[in-house]
This record gives structure tokens, C-alpha cells and sequence, in this order.
């Protein structure tokens, strides 16, 4: 089991940035793979970006890439969402989700590949 807690959310007018970060208990994360995804009022929930348990591999929605950079810290079991430039069409609530795997390069950006999910954190961008 691993158990996956999201901070950093809130209220951010548009042009601004926030960091989420996603600290991880259980399971050993560094074996994990981990992803953010996010769902904003009356749509599906959409991947947003993915990364592997090396941290090597990235991988990033048309959407966000060049705005949103993920990362990890191994050491603290914690993965993290630097999102920049924020605007309206960002607002949504948004998850980690973590895959444990043997491979240390791959990385997975359907939701249905990952096992273990936080309870998500609330990002709102005031136009």
C-alpha cells in the first residue's frame, strides 16, 4: 500500500504559479512511478504529467508542457507540481497517483495504469 497526501493547492490569479507537492508513506515510493492528474468541474479526469522513479523520464500534456515541470525527491518520498503561468482552463482539482514498477525509466499517463491515489488538493485560478 502506499498512501498519497497532496498540499499546495488554493486561490492564485492567473499569470501566477504554485508548486503541489504529493508526500508519500507505505510502499517504498522510490519503486513508484508517479503521476498528476487533475478534473475540473463536469469533465473527465485528464492527465496532466508523469514521471519515473529514477526521475529521468518526464512526460507532460500538450496542455501544460513549457508551464508545469514535475519532479521528485526520492529522499522524501515526495513528488512535486511546479505549475507557472496559471489560467482559467487550470482550475481543477488535482491528484497524484502512484504505479509501482521494476523499470526505472517508465513512466505512465493513463489513469487506469496507476494503483494508488491521493485525495487530490483544489487549484483555482481567478481570471
Amino acid at each position: 500500500q502506499v498512501q498519497l497526501v497532496e498540499s499546495g493547492g488554493g486561490l492564485v490569479q492567473a499569470g501566477g504559479s504554485l508548486r503541489l507537492s504529493c508526500a508519500a508513506s507505505g510502499r517504498t515510493f522510490s519503486n513508484c512511478a508517479m503521476g498528476w492528474f487533475r478534473q475540473a468541474p463536469g469533465k473527465e479526469r485528464e492527465f496532466v504529467a508523469a514521471i519515473s522513479w529514477s526521475g529521468v523520464s518526464t512526460y507532460y500534456a500538450d496542455s501544460v508542457k513549457g508551464r508545469f515541470t514535475v519532479s521528485r525527491d526520492n529522499a522524501k518520498n515526495t513528488v512535486y507540481l511546479q505549475m507557472n503561468s496559471l489560467n482559467a482552463e487550470d482550475t481543477a482539482v488535482y491528484y497524484c497517483a502512484a504505479r509501482p514498477t521494476s523499470l526505472a525509466g517508465k513512466y505512465f499517463h493513463a489513469s487506469g495504469d496507476y494503483n494508488y491515489w491521493g485525495q487530490g488538493t483544489q487549484v483555482t485560478v481567478s481570471s
